[in-house]
């Protein structure tokens, strides 16, 4: 049944908003310079990552001896690692199995109890012949910074291999070394798809944040007591 007319609703006429672009060479000018200073600036902290970086990342065979290597998470799929952070774990366990690193640090997000990264983590490379006793649990690693950190304060890391993709393996090198870590890349290759452009694209955004970082250095968002898992595993190693 229709309403009479004064019960109606008049919703107000909708205007349609377009882009316009300027219509002068002048303005067209100017908004290309400010397009291609933006993307100047937006590349500038990743090619100084890749700077800093430099030689130092390289391939499973490449990667020198240290006691620890250090795996950051990469996201869970119904419990168990996506198929990026499970590369990243494979590569952990060659290390472990070439004698590379004695010791695996596996840092990741446990900030919510149905969501543990480090666990699933270590029972995947438990299932590929690391020890348990070889594997320490960073279960407040919420971001490359804070991994790197704490890793450093909490954990007693001086010097170590870091496990990641191409993509990301640049970032988290400087970063450790901005926190005191004498760091060395392993970065895992994996096929040009839309996970793998998506993680590129990303960078660029991150790398701002991680300029920053590495240059306030501020505290990891869950600091905490040191702890003597590294120190512990590699005395058990020792016997």
């Amino acid at each position: 049944m229709l309403l009479p007319k004064r019960f109606a609703l008049r919703l107000p006429s909708t205007k349609r908003f377009a882009l316009r672009l300027p219509r002068t060479r002048r303005g067209q000018r100017r908004l290309v310079q400010g397009l291609v200073a933006a993307c100047v600036l937006a590349l500038v902290p990743a090619t100084w990552m890749r700077l800093e970086a430099g030689d130092r990342v390289g391939t499973t065979a490449e990667a020198p001896s240290r006691e620890v290597a250090v795996v950051f998470g990469a996201g869970l799929w119904k419990g168990r690692p996506t198929p990026y952070l499970a590369h990243r774990l494979d590569a952990a366990a060659e290390l472990y199995r070439t004698g590379k690193v004695k010791v695996v640090l596996v840092t990741g997000d446990n900030s919510r109890v149905e969501y543990d990264e480090p666990d699933a983590m270590r029972t995947y490379l438990t299932g590929r012949g690391v020890p348990d006793e070889r594997i320490v649990s960073d279960y407040a690693g919420f971001d490359s910074w804070d991994s790197c950190v704490r890793a450093k304060k909490i954990f007693g890391v001086d010097r170590a291999v870091l496990v990641s993709q191409g993509f990301h393996i640049h970032r988290a090198v400087t970063l450790c070394r901005s926190a005191g870590i004498d760091a060395y890349g392993v970065g895992v290759d994996e096929p040009r798809d839309a996970t793998w452009y998506y993680g590129g694209a990303r960078e660029l955004a991150a790398s701002g944040k991680a300029a920053l970082d590495a240059l306030l250095r501020p505290d990891p968002r869950f600091l905490g007591p040191e702890e003597r898992g590294v120190t512990e595993a590699l005395a058990a190693g020792a016997r």
